[in-house]
């Protein structure tokens, strides 16, 4: 196989995980507006896939870091191949939590994917720009979502502790439409980008494109394109979870938790850090869950959620550095 026809199976298969990256998270946005009756399923999903278009298009900060801040695969087939075993990597954790229903992290799994498949082809790994801009967020984003929900809960309890509460689950139905639009903003800005980034390492690996450069139109398009054929798709499993197993949401408490899983969101994607939509949507509803009571919030659930958390970076790596040893005497 020519580097040429290696780049374009890259570019589908990037693509590929884009789409699963849709599909797999596309509850992140909507699983609270569906759960309280703010929105029907095929509006949310509708409303999210347009949402993700626009916010894919608005930045590519986080591509940036994707595309060449973490892994530097050396230029030629040898590092094309450490993409396309990266790509097969991610999808394959992502089709796995997917079947179980657990919310794990899609960008955690495309970079433990190519962190595993670098180590496998003995590439150089930046650990500085790992540590600092995807171990520390990933740790920071969901005890920020978390604790930033609760106080964010409180205050919204306190300001309309005497309202009428039937107009007010009505009123902040309302409002869910406009967070729940932001927060599938927010997911264009952060994991359509990782596509971008991939597809770009690609290009600049294979020559076509110098590091420099900025990315292509046609790569910016045809992932923001992805995410949101596969977030209309649906990610019903995922979108159970989220929306009634970890707690019981009214409207109130999900508009919460939407708000600030958004605001986290946009602030991460301007400095270029590819944090988890999942990570942090869920630790964002079980901070409004926690101003009930503690025990409100379903534990259990929470937990193997945590659980798939730690797991996806090394299972990704592990997975796609099986993909390296199978692919890389194949495509010499």
């Amino acid at each position: 196989m020519s580097s040429t026809a290696l780049v374009v199976v890259i570019v589908v298969v990037a693509l590929g995980f884009d789409y699963t990256n849709g599909f797999h998270d596309s509850a992140n946005a909507i699983a609270t507006s569906i759960s309280t009756k703010a929105l029907t399923p095929r509006v949310a999903l509708a409303m999210a896939a347009v949402a993700n278009v626009v916010g894919a298009l608005i930045s590519v900060e986080v591509a940036k870091t994707i595309g060449g801040g973490i892994v530097v695969p050396a230029v030629g087939r040898s590092g094309l191949v450490i993409v396309l075993a990266a790509l097969f990597g991610a999808i394959v954790w992502n089709l796995g939590t997917w079947y179980f229903g657990l919310p794990s992290s899609s960008s955690h799994a495309l970079i433990g994917a190519l962190l595993g498949a670098g180590l496998a082809g003995s590439e150089s790994v930046h650990w500085d720009v790992l540590v600092d801009k995807v171990v520390i967020p990933m740790v920071a984003s969901p005890l920020i979502g978390f604790a930033v929900s609760y106080l964010f809960m409180v205050l919204l309890l306190w300001v309309f502790r005497k309202a009428n509460a039937v107009r007010a689950n009505r009123n902040f139905r309302w409002a869910q439409i406009a967070s729940a639009a932001t927060m599938s903003f927010g997911h264009g800005t952060q994991d359509a980008q990782k596509t971008m980034g991939v597809i770009f390492l690609a290009l600049t690996i294979n020559g076509d494109l110098a590091k420099g450069d900025d990315i292509p139109f046609w790569v910016i398009i045809s992932s923001a394109l992805a995410i949101s054929l596969g977030t209309y798709s649906g990610g019903w499993r995922i979108m159970r979870t989220l929306g009634r197993r970890i707690i019981s949401l009214t409207p109130v408490s999900g508009f919460a938790a939407q708000t600030v899983a958004s605001g986290v969101m946009l602030a991460t994607a301007h400095y270029g850090l590819p944090v988890s939509t999942t990570h942090v949507i869920s630790s964002s509803i079980m901070g409004v869950g926690s101003t009930r009571r503690f025990s409100a919030v379903r534990w259990g659930v929470a937990g193997n959620i945590v659980v798939a958390w730690v797991l996806t970076i090394p299972a990704a790596a592990a997975v796609a550095a099986v993909v390296f040893y199978v692919l890389h005497p194949l495509l010499k």
